[in-house]
């Protein structure tokens, strides 16, 4: 967050105070600077922020500002339908993933702790030996530039980011479940996202179907919302 300070102002520093009243953090004005920047970043609490501008003890101004996160799910799908959304269009690990585009309208940055898929899916984000939606130090969300399991994936406000997950949701790896070897099958998922900002859960719901099929992974996919 930056704050611009009126050039024939006299303010010597500016000190931005949480929503409990505690200070978040205070910034000197060296001679001739006329802002300074506070780092927000994901452990914050939100809500409403005062900016205090001083000269010595003296108040010279104030004002406040909301600082609140406002995450959504605004698409997902699948590697085997829409390969061009993920990191590798060409690849034939992309089949199994899926991707989630995910959208901050809010004033304050959020961070993805996790990407779960319940319900309805060949291999759902709960059937990993021990819970893996309560795992802790797994987020289920895949990394193209580490190749690999990523902690956090930070969405700044105004942005959006795209999600990809780690653990192929819609691979058809289990003996039980749904599979495509049988009849046409349809059911309904949730694409849950828990998130550090206030352990905030977001959550869309999907409905799909699976065609049948003589062949073990060569499934249609058909996602809409529900």
């Amino acid at each position: 967050m930056v704050v611009e300070v009126d050039a024939d102002a006299p303010v010597e520093q500016v000190n931005l105070i949480q929503p409990n009243g505690e200070l978040f953090g205070k910034r000197g004005l060296a001679a001739g600077a006329r802002q300074v920047s506070f780092e927000i970043g994901t452990a914050y609490e939100p809500g409403e922020y005062r900016v205090v501008a001083l000269d010595g003890e003296e108040t010279v101004a104030e004002g406040s500002l909301s600082i609140q996160p406002d995450l959504s799910i605004v698409e997902m799908g699948i590697g085997r339908n829409q390969p061009e959304e993920m990191w590798n269009s060409s690849g034939d690990e992309v089949t199994d993933e899926a991707f989630v585009t995910v959208e901050n309208r809010g004033t304050g940055p959020n961070a993805v702790t996790k990407l779960l898929f319940i319900g309805d899916v060949p291999y759902p984000s709960d059937e990993e030996g021990t819970n893996y939606a309560d795992a802790d130090g797994v987020s289920g969300i895949y990394d193209p530039d580490a190749d690999d399991e990523t902690a956090a994936v930070t969405v700044p406000p105004g942005q959006k980011l795209t999600l990809y997950s780690y653990r192929s949701p819609f691979a058809f790896i289990r003996a039980e479940g749904i599979s495509c070897k049988n009849e046409p099958q349809s059911g309904e998922f949730e694409v849950v996202l828990e998130t550090r900002v206030d352990a905030k859960k977001i959550s869309e719901t999907y409905q799909v179907q699976y065609s049948a099929s003589d062949e073990f992974n060569n499934c249609e996919i058909t996602i809409s919302e529900a």
